[in-house]
């Protein structure tokens, strides 16, 4: 059944991707591979996930899951391309949603912000941290730092109905 479901289309082509952030959510729905593994393979084909797959190139998606802030504008440029290619968005946890905590440094005091400009020039950094939001249509949200399994889990459950 898997198979026929992956050939005629009908399996959600499900991709992950992350950009400033600690990759926790993705760690996240990894583990809840370790109770729904073959519900979720029989029904989703994984197209994109930096953490099981080595591929640099997106592929067309159902659903993109995106964990972190940006913070550079190559990552805006990624950004823009996942958006292109899925059908719906979904920011994965608090840094892709609303930028916290990689965006704390937005609120550093005047000293602070030029004392550590030199390492903002150096990395390529923008001046600010910022949500997905910002740069491109989201669908929807499941907040957290990292995101709890459970959420996770009840969101990816909605996309596969």
């Amino acid at each position: 059944m898997s198979f026929f479901r992956d050939l005629f289309g009908m399996k959600k082509r499900v991709g992950f991707f992350s950009f400033t952030c600690c990759e926790g959510c993705s760690i996240s729905f990894i583990e809840t591979l370790n109770t729904k593994f073959e519900d979720y393979m029989s029904k989703i084909k994984i197209v994109n996930f930096r953490a099981l797959k080595k591929e640099d190139k997106i592929h067309r998606m159902d659903i993109a899951f995106v964990e972190g802030a940006i913070s550079i504008d190559s990552e805006i440029k990624k950004l823009k391309e996942i958006r292109q290619k899925a059908k719906f968005l979904v920011a994965l946890g608090s840094g892709a949603a609303n930028g916290y905590p990689s965006n704390q440094r937005n609120k550093f005091d005047d000293a602070k912000k030029r004392s550590i400009q030199p390492l903002l020039v150096r990395f390529r950094q923008k001046p600010t941290i910022e949500p997905l939001k910002t740069y491109v249509k989201v669908d929807d949200e499941i907040n957290g730092c990292p995101v709890e399994e459970k959420d996770m889990m009840k969101k990816m459950e909605e996309y596969l109905k």
